[in-house]
């Protein structure tokens, strides 16, 4: 692996085939979180997609609710070093072990920067069951003021699904 300016060049995949599957890898419209939004809009929500975050232009929300301040994020297993289903790597393993830890990296330092910014940022993992994430975004909406989320709180008989704290979701893990 050599260096390329300030950044580092990745490593040769192991054939054409690891590569053609990393090239597949899509960052927009994952099944998780098509079937997320799916079932938002269902519920009468309307959100924005990929939108660019504020003062962090090159960083993006999946699903953002801008007059209430909350964006969400669904995140990967691998890519995002999911506690509970992490797969050590094997190949190119010194990479990507530090590709992940800069990912986290990552995310914590937006989320911290949504809280300044008096934002409310979930985190919502790809294994995680639709109706769980449901729930979650719509404890984030209500706590923010969201109308409808009040709402369908009040008509859907469910529990809050996330521990809301003086500085918004706890860990959604």
């Amino acid at each position: 692996m050599e260096e390329i300016g300030a950044r580092k060049a990745f490593p040769q995949p192991r054939d054409a085939n690891v590569r053609r599957v990393m090239q597949a890898q899509r960052s927009v419209n994952t099944r998780p979180e098509l079937a997320l939004r799916r079932e938002l809009h269902a519920l009468g929500f309307r959100c924005r997609v990929n939108l660019p975050l504020p003062s962090m232009r090159r960083r993006r929300a999946d699903i953002s609710f801008v007059p209430w301040r909350a964006a969400v994020f669904v995140q990967g297993c691998f890519r995002h070093a999911c506690p509970e289903h992490l797969h050590a790597p094997k190949h190119n393993a010194e990479w990507w072990w530090r590709k992940l830890d800069d990912n986290v990296r990552r995310d914590r330092n937006t989320d911290a920067s949504l809280v300044r910014l008096s934002w409310l940022p979930l985190r919502i993992w790809e294994h995680e069951a639709v109706e769980v994430a449901i729930d979650k975004v719509v404890e984030l909406l209500a706590y923010q003021g969201h109308p409808r989320a009040r709402w369908v709180q009040r008509n859907s008989g469910r529990s809050p699904a996330v521990a809301l704290g003086p500085m918004g979701p706890l860990s959604s893990g």
